[in-house]
């Protein structure tokens, strides 16, 4: 236990980060028969949200004109569904966990390079699941025997910027806190992470929070919390529970690491501001993810965001396969190799102890 006295002061400049608050949230039939669902529904009312309990299990009426107001439309929505009998089969998630599950699908982030795009069926609706004791019971299925067992919750959303609405994120903390050899893991960009300092999660949830430039973060990611905002937060979840804060074993996402103009000298200053928010004895551990896309996200980002100034051109990239045969677009190896020696060597000056997991 680290006494309160060893911990160095350190007060940020953070602006107030803007919750986000669906202007319709949609409730099925069968999201109201769960007591989840329930749930859900209660905290949605107390937020004052338009609520709209439809007829049918299926959301209808969510395309517009074109591929902008779809978006436009969709991701003003949140809709309270079940997470079908597929979401309780589990797929490996290397190398970010053993294995990923799902509490819910859709972002209400406005990032520019979104991973998502594509990935998900329909209108980018963020779908909250109502099923979650069910979700989470099915996870013991795929317990390790005699070893830990990780878990990813955030593949297909992020379940701190919707937290407030659904409440899921504290409940799974809360379960796994009670279990043997299964840990959590889960990534942000928003803050608000008070609510979750007080959790009993006994060590079995690393939460991380996905850093980058000033510049990425304020031209490309909108919607999400400020760069200081997010640093603030990391200190919150990281500092021991004697100094108030979380008590948790925290992990630092930078991504998507993108080599523009100025880059060294950006990242150097966030790795300076990050070196300065953890000045106390911490546990913490890197993810480095270097910017890619394929054929299909792309053509729906440039839809999404006519004017980004992200670089989506094809000749300045190396093309790679998944084991399924799709394509993405990666950096060449010189550009790779470059910015993969500078992130080893100042994360290795500042922070010698924190593993860097995996660099993709």
């Amino acid at each position: 236990m680290i006494a309160t006295q060893e911990i160095v002061e350190f007060k940020p400049i953070v602006r107030k980060t803007k919750l986000w608050m669906p202007k319709q949230v949609l409730f099925t039939p069968a999201a109201l028969q769960e007591p989840w669902g329930q749930q859900i529904y209660e905290r949605v009312k107390d937020l004052g949200l338009p609520i709209e309990e439809l007829k049918q299990n299926r959301l209808l009426g969510l395309r517009g004109a074109d591929e902008r107001e779809t978006y436009r439309k969709a991701k003003s929505t949140l809709a309270v569904v079940t997470a079908p009998a597929s979401a309780l089969k589990l797929q490996p998630i290397p190398p970010s966990a053993d294995y990923q599950f799902h509490l819910a699908e859709g972002c209400p982030a406005h990032c520019q390079y979104c991973y998502l795009a594509g990935s998900l069926q329909g209108p980018p609706v963020i779908r909250a699941f109502a099923n979650l004791p069910a979700i989470l019971e099915n996870l013991k299925n795929y317990q390790k025997p005699n070893q830990v067992t990780t878990f990813e919750a955030s593949c297909y959303t992020d379940p701190l910027g919707i937290e407030h609405v659904t409440g899921s994120l504290s409940e799974t903390i809360r379960f796994f806190g009670e279990q043997e050899n299964m840990h959590l893991r889960w990534v942000t960009k928003f803050d608000q992470v008070d609510s979750l300092l007080q959790l009993p999660h006994n060590g079995h949830t690393h939460p991380r929070l996905s850093l980058n430039t000033e510049l990425v973060a304020s031209r490309m990611e909108g919607g999400t919390a400020s760069m200081e905002a997010r640093l603030a937060a990391i200190r919150k979840l990281a500092l021991p529970r004697s100094a108030g804060g979380g008590g948790y074993k925290v992990g630092i996402v930078l991504a998507p690491i993108m080599p523009l103009p100025d880059w060294e000298e950006q990242y150097t200053h966030l790795l300076d501001r990050l070196e300065q928010t953890l000045n106390f004895p911490s546990e913490i551990t890197f993810e480095l993810i270097t910017h890619r896309f394929t054929p299909g996200s792309k053509a729906l980002l440039q839809e999404w965001y006519p004017n980004t100034s992200i670089d989506f051109d094809e000749s300045n990239r190396s093309l790679k396969f998944n084991k399924f045969g799709g394509k993405k677009y990666v950096y060449n190896t010189v550009t790779m190799n470059m910015l993969r020696s500078f992130f080893q060597a100042e994360l290795k000056r500042r922070f010698p102890d924190a593993p860097i997991l995996y660099w993709t």
